[in-house]
Order: structure tokens, then sequence, then C-alpha cells
């Protein structure tokens, strides 16, 4: 232990996170409430270190928003429209086959699909979108659906929600995402999505999909009217989950955005508070293998300091992303392998393309890599393909 965590009021927790011992919801509002960043970054980089060695991963994953028509009106989303609305749209299944040919071309391995809720697509439209895909290319990962839209898809098929992810899973659905997380709070979850699912309708949903076998993310959106005890409440409910089911293959802190939607924030989140609030969630979340940093979010270089607030993952390439994007992030549509990789290194860190699990595909040790501007040319070419699927 260096002079500086000797010294610290925060000695004690590191000392008990160092035994690897759990730390309690008071050991972590004491930890947001201290100033220390440098000591939440040792904290963390403990576990992170335990986890994962000096590695740290991301994945080559291409986005694709099926439509943002939907039937809720949540405070803050600045994606949903209504049908009378003129910059609504929704993509054929041909056309997110056409999507997902594209982004083959330069070796995604997954699909990360999400859409509004729509008001008027068939149960059919989800698990034909879901065969063609696989029919495409059995070895690309969907990663598909929100909770909420699990919810509204067992409402379409009449099923319950486990027969409907089922259906899905037999379909070739292998992944659920993490959002709609939100937080979890009663009052704010009101407040910031009213209409929304439930906290416990949400944990509900990947419990049932842990319980055939599946695996998902979560996640937790912070920085808006929440307060940092609604914070570790959120985090305890997903730990208590995960003890229950192991089945959450990462965590993904999601960091607001406050331009255009219709919740007003004086203070969005600040570099400072993403770290710690990374850091936090690292050392709290004791049974998760991987912390996510996301660089949409928060920027790639932002991203790149909080691999030593405890992240070990930077999420992947993207390719195309519209729901922070339409809220106001002024990060760029995509970043290549190459400037993942190059962060990654000037970290001090090891890179690792990993699948939708987090499993290695590709260690890259001391191996070269495209220079950037080369792969950054590059994407510009699968960017107008993507425009034109």
């Amino acid at each position: 232990m260096n002079i500086a965590l000797r010294q610290s009021e925060l000695r004690d927790l590191y000392e008990k996170v160092e035994a690897g011992a759990r730390i309690s919801c008071d050991d972590a509002t004491r930890l947001f409430a201290s100033k220390d960043l440098n000591a939440l970054a040792a904290m963390a980089g403990v576990v992170r270190r335990r986890k994962n060695g000096n590695r740290a991963s991301y994945i080559l994953n291409c986005y694709v928003n099926y439509s943002n028509y939907c039937i809720l009106s949540c405070q803050f989303c600045a994606f949903a429209r209504k049908k009378r609305d003129a910059d609504g749209f929704q993509l054929t299944v041909d056309e997110v086959v056409a999507k997902a040919r594209a982004a083959l071309e330069v070796g995604v391995t997954e699909m990360h699909i999400v859409g509004g809720l729509h008001p008027s697509l068939p149960f059919s439209y989800y698990t034909d979108m879901l065969r063609a895909l696989k029919a495409l290319d059995a070895r690309l990962q969907l990663k598909c659906f929100t909770a909420i839209e699990i919810l509204h898809l067992a409402w379409l098929s009449k099923k319950s929600v486990r027969d409907t992810l089922v259906e899905l899973r037999d379909a070739g659905l292998e992944s659920l995402t993490g959002g709609g997380a939100e937080i979890f709070r009663k009052d704010v979850r009101t407040q910031i999505a009213r209409g929304k699912e439930s906290a416990e309708e949400y944990l509900d949903v990947h419990r049932a999909w842990h319980q055939l076998g599946g695996r998902s993310t979560c996640t937790m959106l912070f920085g808006h009217v929440e307060s940092l005890a609604d914070r570790v409440d959120h985090l305890d409910q997903l730990r208590r989950l995960q003890d229950e089911t192991h089945g959450f293959t990462g965590f993904v802190p999601l960091p607001y955005q406050p331009e255009n939607n219709g919740i007003p924030v004086d203070h969005p989140p600040s570099g400072f508070d993403t770290l710690r609030t990374i850091a936090i969630s690292r050392i709290f979340l004791d049974n998760f293998d991987h912390i996510t940093a996301y660089w949409v979010g928060m920027g790639l270089k932002l991203a790149q300091v909080a691999l030593t607030y405890g992240a070990d993952d930077l999420h992947g390439t993207i390719l195309e992303e519209h729901i922070f994007h339409m809220a106001g992030a002024k990060t760029p549509q995509l970043h290549t392998e190459a400037e993942m990789i190059k962060a990654i290194r000037e970290a001090g860190l090891a890179p690792v393309q990993r699948d939708t699990f987090y499993q290695p595909i590709k260690i890259w040790n001391g191996a070269p890599t495209p220079p950037v501007g080369e792969a950054r040319a590059s994407s510009a070419v699968l960017e107008d393909n993507l425009a034109s699927a």
C-alpha cells in the first residue's frame, strides 16, 4: 500500500477490497461521498486485475435500430417517435439483413439490435428477423432487445415472458441487451420513464432469461435526477440478482445525455462523476467479471482513462448508433478496431478482441495493427455502405 492510501480515509475499505471481502451498501455510500478519486482507482484496480489481469477487451459489433416508433413517451428519451412524426422510421427484415451483410464484410461478430415498442409490427417480424440473420451467417451472434421490448413481445405473442424468450431463443436470439434499467428506485423511475416497466419487471425478464441458460448485460443510467443513494440501491439490486442467477456477463454504466430530452439537469455527469461511478461499480459488483466504459456516452479518451478506474472493456466499434446521438452525444458514430487497440495499449493494457459473452477471439499481445488513419478511411466506406443498406 502506498503512502497516499495509508493516509486515506478509505484505508479500511481498501484493505477490505484487497482481502477479497464484499463491501456493503454503507461502504458504497462512503465511497460515493469521498473525493479521493485516486483511492477509488486503486481499489477498483485491485478488483480489475484480480478478475482480468492485464487485459482489456473490445468487440467488433454493429448497432441496428429496426424502428424508432414507440408507444411509450419516456421523459428522457430523444429517440422515440410517433407514427405522425416525419422523422420516424422502421426497417424491413431485408433492410436489417443488408446492414448485417455489410457489417460482416469487415469482420463484425455481433449484431446489437433494439428499437422502440412498435405499435403495429407483428411478433413474426421479430422471429423472422432473427432467423434471417442466422441464415446469413450462423456465427453472427445476435444480442437483441431490452427487457421492456421482451414484455412488449410477450404481449404481442400472447404468451408468458418465459415462453416468449424460448421462442426468440429458438429463432436465434443469443443474448439480451441490458438497456432500460435506468434507475430502479420507483420515485425516480416515475420521474424519468413513467409507463415503462418497473424495476421488478426488468429484473424478472433477465431472471427468466438466465434460468433458461441465457446470458445478458445490464446497465445503469446515471447523472440525472437520482441521488447517490439511488445508485447504490440500483447496484445492490443487480448484485443480488447476479448472486441468484450468475447470468450477467457485464455491467455498463451509462452517463446521462441531457441535450435533447425533457428532463433538464443542472449538473450532468462530469468526468469526475463518471470515473468514480465506474470505479465504485467495479468495487461493489464483486460477482461481475466485466465493467464496460461505454465510449459513446463519455468519449473514447475518458473511456480510455476509465481503464485505470476499474473498467476492463471499451465496448465495440458500434458502426451505427442512434439512441445516444439523438440525445445529444457528440462522439463519432463509430471507432475502428485500430483505434480501440491503440487506446487500450496507451493505457498500458493488452488488447483482446472478444465475442458477445466476453470470451477472447484474438489476443493481440505484440501483434501489429493497421494504422489508425488507414482504418478510418476504410470505415468511411463502410459507413456509406451501411447508409445505403
